[in-house]
């Protein structure tokens, strides 16, 4: 078979265990496209397969998003052809730092008669369709409601305000972790913009979204309304899991969810489907707005360090079609 260039992980370490390789040309099974990729996102779910938090088989492909050009089309695709610009979902069986990767056809958003850069499309699959999803169909916001986002000025918390305001949110609020950020976060679509160490004084919230953990996890729960929703979907902080209590949310009204897109993606391909069409037709209307860096395939490691450090901003892309 032939081969392709991609970034392996061929043991769990540090961001230096990364390493460009050259490894087999995937090909699409039915209901799959195979893409030419064009940019992949560089995301913290690929710096915990890279750590060894999910068990992945190694030698490893990360890469949980893309865009590029369809390469082949599988058995039994229809809507889709070759040639084709589209932004995709590779978060179920991973593999976008590379070349070419395969993907569910479900998964896959043309972008046809959008003007939207491919640079811009590697944006979204994972942290766009994200918020979405997690407002809409976890949280279930109604129009007006109160919401409060962890870590507003990263990838996918820079989307989240935006989608909240987009389906009718009142007050919305972000919480970052440097006074650098604040402003940044500003730009998302919040309305006011707190230190995580002074989220207790922002009020009570209907919906809450916490991607860092630890004491955010605990003080969130405390900041919910009667009948308001917490949505987990990470643990940024890495520290050690917070219990809650089942009679506390009794007691109080509260709902406790989680929201994990690799698993929902699997379970629910067409639906990730149309929220990733949706992410991408609001970022091309403007409704979204996208902050975008753009780094080469090779230097894969140093956009893990970077996020790693929590001092990133908006978004990281690897550049891949010019290797």
């Amino acid at each position: 078979m032939d081969g392709m260039k991609a970034i392996t992980i061929p043991e769990f370490g540090s961001a230096d265990v990364l390493r460009l390789d050259e490894v087999e040309l995937p090909e699409p099974g039915p209901g799959q496209v195979s893409i030419d990729v064009a940019y992949a996102g560089a995301n913290f779910a690929e710096i915990l397969y890279r750590q060894g938090v999910v068990d992945v088989p190694l030698p490893f492909v990360p890469g949980i998003e893309v865009s590029g050009r369809v390469r082949a089309l599988g058995p039994g695709v229809e809507g889709l052809r070759v040639g084709q610009s589209v932004a995709a979902l590779t978060i179920v069986d991973s593999g976008g730092y590379a070349e070419v990767v395969t993907t569910s056809a479900d998964l896959v958003a043309p972008l046809d008669g959008y003007d939207l850069g491919l640079g811009i499309a590697a944006a979204l699959p994972s942290n766009s369709t994200t918020a979405f999803l997690v407002l809409d169909r976890v949280a279930r916001i109604e129009p007006g409601e109160s919401v409060l986002v962890h870590a507003a000025a990263g990838g996918v918390g820079s989307q989240l305000g935006q989608a909240a305001r987009s389906l009718g949110a009142g007050r919305v609020v972000g919480t970052v972790g440097s006074s650098a950020k604040i402003e940044t976060a500003k730009a998302f679509g919040y309305d006011e913009v707190v230190l995580r160490e002074q989220v207790a004084e922002a009020g009570r919230f209907d919906v809450v979204v916490d991607m860092v953990g630890g004491t955010a996890r605990r003080a969130s729960l405390d900041l919910l309304a009667p009948m308001g929703r917490m949505v987990v979907m990470g643990n940024a902080s890495g520290a050690e899991d917070v219990g809650i209590s089942a009679d506390e949310l009794w007691f109080t009204n509260k709902t406790v969810s989680g929201f994990n897109l690799a698993a929902f993606s699997a379970a629910f391909p067409a639906e990730a489907g149309r929220a990733l069409n949706r992410a991408v037709a609001a970022a091309a209307s403007g409704e979204l707005r996208v902050q975008v860096e753009s780094l080469r395939l090779e230097q894969a490691a140093q956009a893990h360090r970077r996020i790693e450090s929590g001092r990133t901003t908006g978004k990281l892309v690897l550049e891949v079609e010019r290797i």
